[in-house]
């Protein structure tokens, strides 16, 4: 038997996960991370770290099955998106912590920027509006304020990359001639580059200070760029890399124009095929690039950026001690027949797609003496549904396409609950695949097309099926009343921050 390793480099973990050529789990090796919080509004990942993680990973899910290495005919990479890093070329260590895409410590820089130049000009070259959420400005933050950093990257010396750069960097030698490259997905997340030439955009970096030689080389996602030398996969072709929604794009076998997914993670993200061409939106979404497959043309999508989903639900486990397990939230929220009437509005570091306003900041509302935990616990599973709801009629209204399906992926669709209530709200049918892994799925998928493992997208398609599907069962009065309580919810939670 022949296999596909891919590094699914998580906000919350990093996996490495064994694929056959059916695109089924043969191996898993997991290990979280800490979340590192300073102050209100940062938060931080430790990188050393994750190094350290990714090849205990990499070598527990080899060791589970008994693996070896030339079983493995190459390996993909997925990663957390906009999650910036800088670190010494020479020494191969990070100057500073690695700033996480949920961080907002440049809010008062977007401001700024919106003030001098506007949006609108940032989103005409690389189809994203300005917001705390991309790596563009995380990567000025250090040069402004980490000593000696500045310096150092006009030398050539200090290097960015978002994670799969650092681990690309660091599995392919490190400090002993390391490639220092990313792929175009993770690339259109930075701010930094040109979503229609594919190049780093020589007037953004101009205008916020950094310098070229800092960043990496940009690549298709699927093409073989070396060999591993880090021994728990010493002498593999790395073949694949993409921006982890981008990943789960290709594992949902979406390669069609018009063909959506949703992955529910820490965060929320819906992404819609639109082709070889790039649309622009009008209703608060990303312009992203989906993937490019190496001599083939760049594909892109719609994307809808929710910030926090199953994140809240770690929430109420952790920081309230409401539940002790994030699973209890299905049974702590059945306990009651609806929401009791109470909203809650999950800004906690503002609020992403469609709204995009940075100031915004998570309330509960609509609470009366009826509402206990039960209630809370229900509001917490609905709001990730809502804000799903936001996101599909922007898409809707951007490509001019209906969605009549929908197909879900990542960890919350295990919550029959709340995938009943996502069709409910959105009137759409919900389909849940066999394979729920899709985004490390879609690395594997990336890498073993390089390497020939998969001829072609037909043969990735033959491998989807289908679990579970749910159909709207409520009443439409009633979906109206319950969306016309959202909207009052979030226009309470705008602007909050001064």
């Amino acid at each position: 038997m022949k296999y596909i390793a891919s590094i699914d480099q998580g906000t919350t973990s990093t996996r490495c996960i064994i694929f056959n050529k059916q695109g089924e789990i043969v191996s898993v090796g997991q290990k979280e991370h800490e979340q590192i919080f300073p102050q209100a509004g940062w938060v931080e990942h430790n990188p050393e770290e994750i190094r350290q993680n990714t090849l205990e990973v990499i070598a527990n899910a080899r060791i589970k099955q008994n693996i070896g290495i030339p079983d493995i005919l190459a390996c993909g990479i997925t990663n957390q998106r906009e999650t910036a890093m800088v670190w010494n070329r020479k020494t191969g260590k990070p100057y500073y912590n690695a700033i996480v895409w949920q961080d907002t410590r440049v809010g008062k820089k977007v401001d700024e920027l919106e003030k001098s130049i506007g949006s609108a000009w940032f989103k005409e070259k690389t189809g994203l509006p300005l917001a705390t959420y991309f790596s563009g400005l995380k990567i000025q933050w250090i040069l402004e304020n980490v000593e000696g950093v500045r310096e150092a990257a006009e030398k050539g010396e200090a290097i960015f990359g978002n994670m799969d750069t650092y681990t690309v960097w660091h599995l392919t030698g490190g400090i002993d001639g390391g490639l220092h490259l990313t792929d175009v997905t993770n690339a259109s997340r930075t701010q930094l580059m040109n979503i229609n030439t594919m190049e780093w955009e020589d007037e953004i970096l101009e205008k916020l200070n950094i310098p070229k030689a800092m960043l990496p080389r940009i690549e298709p996602s699927s093409k073989v760029y070396g060999k591993i030398k880090s021994e728990p996969l010493r002498g593999v072709p790395l073949a694949g890399i993409l921006g982890d929604q981008q990943a789960a794009l290709v594992g949902q076998t979406c390669y069609a124009p018009g063909e959506a997914k949703n992955t529910y993670g820490t965060g929320c993200f819906m992404l819609m095929n639109t082709g070889t061409e790039a649309i622009p939106s009008k209703f608060g979404l990303l312009t992203t690039v989906a993937y490019q497959f190496d001599g083939q043309r760049v594909h892109y999508a719609l994307e809808g950026s929710v910030a926090i989903a199953g994140a809240l639900v770690q929430w109420l486990r952790d920081n309230l001690g409401i539940i002790k397990n994030s699973e209890d939230v299905q049974k702590l929220a059945e306990s009651v027949d609806d929401n009791g009437g109470a909203y809650f509005v999950p800004a906690f570091s503002g609020l992403y797609a469609p709204h995009w306003n940075n100031n915004a900041r998570g309330i509960i509302a609509g609470l009366t003496r009826y509402v206990n935990k039960g209630h809370i616990a229900r509001a917490v599973l609905e709001a990730t549904a809502y804000q799903t709801r936001d996101v599909l009629e922007a898409m809707e209204k951007d490509s001019g396409i209906e969605i009549k399906s929908l197909r879900v992926d990542g960890g919350m669709t295990v919550n029959e609950l709340l995938m009943q209530f996502q069709s409910d709200i959105m009137d759409v049918e919900v389909i849940r695949p066999k394979m729920i892994e899709t985004t490390a799925l879609g690395a594997a998928y990336a890498a073993g097309m390089a390497v020939g493992f998969w001829k072609n997208f037909d043969d990735l398609t033959q491998n989807w099926g289908i679990d579970k599907t749910w159909e709207s069962k409520m009443p439409s009065e009633k979906r109206d009343k319950y969306f016309k309580g959202w909207k009052k919810a979030i226009e309470r939670s705008l602007d909050w921050e001064d």
